[in-house]
């Protein structure tokens, strides 16, 4: 792992293999850099940098982490690294992060971004329907403060395709306890703060191509929900997986990576510095 101090003092952890284009990878609540281990083989032709979040894995010293300052995490090692033409890749949580990014000056580090499985809005409220429930939300908060291992037990679990007749992914086990190595008071307040915004005013002004992979088998955002963002991103288009949950990148990884490289070969061609850096 490699470490970077950001500018509140905090010491940030990441991981940055391989040669070419960038893909920054921005992983989901409770999970780490490890979550993205079967992109690895996209090394041979990519820079992989993969961070662990502020409040998960090795990036901890905040007891009270919100989506703006791992935002401003993620744009600081872009502006460390000196990234030209990146791909920011940010499943669930990671997404929402993401759009912080590129609603920000670090966005001219951007070339294209690609979201898994995640919603511009997780409350609903009025006439918005594309997220969860009030009543959902506030029992997320609730578990997580009551008992946050059962509920990263559970978690873990379900961010896999779990339909009629599915035998239990060979990860699930892992994924749960790796979820709850994390600390409550830390993913209490994420959680908070991610249920409190609200992406959907940012969605219009991102220029860089964006692919929308959506998870058939997801539990939490339907395919309506990628439709929605297809829609709303100017040039964004959406990918079902259709043996999915919530983690098509780890579900469905060999499909998932081929479908990241024609994406990549899709937008114009790297820079020399982004090559060379």
């Amino acid at each position: 792992m490699q470490h970077f101090t950001a500018s509140d003092g905090v010491r940030i952890s990441y991981r940055d293999e391989g040669q070419g284009r960038p893909i920054v990878a921005l992983h989901g609540l409770m999970a780490h850099s490890g979550f993205f281990e079967p992109q690895r083989s996209l090394v041979s032709d990519f820079r992989l940098i993969r961070l662990d979040l502020r409040g998960h894995g090795g990036s901890r010293g905040d007891a009270a982490p919100t989506i703006a300052r791992l935002a401003a995490d993620v744009a600081e090692l872009a502006d460390l690294l000196d990234l030209d033409d990146a791909i920011g890749m940010g499943w669930s949580l990671g997404a929402s992060v993401l759009w912080r990014v590129l609603a920000g000056p670090a966005r001219r580090r951007f070339a294209g971004a690609v979201i898994i499985d995640m919603t511009p809005r997780v409350r609903n409220d009025g006439d918005w329907t594309l997220g969860l429930s009030p009543e959902h939300c506030e029992a997320r908060s609730r578990a997580i403060a009551e008992d946050f291992t059962a509920f990263a037990a559970a978690a873990g679990a379900a961010i896999f395709a779990q339909g009629a007749g599915l035998e239990r992914h060979p990860l699930a086990d892992w994924a749960s306890a790796e979820f709850a190595r994390n600390d409550g008071e830390a993913i209490g307040a994420l959680w908070r703060s991610l249920a409190e915004e609200d992406f959907r005013p940012l969605l219009a002004a991102i220029r860089q191509p964006t692919l929308i992979a959506h998870g058939v088998e997801s539990h939490l955002y339907g395919a309506d929900t990628a439709d929605h963002l297809a829609g709303a991103i100017p040039e964004a288009r959406a990918v079902a997986f259709e043996h999915s949950g919530h983690s098509p990148h780890l579900e469905e990884p060999e499909l998932f990576n081929r479908t990241l490289r024609a994406f990549a070969a899709s937008l114009p061609p790297v820079r020399q510095s982004a090559i060379t850096a």
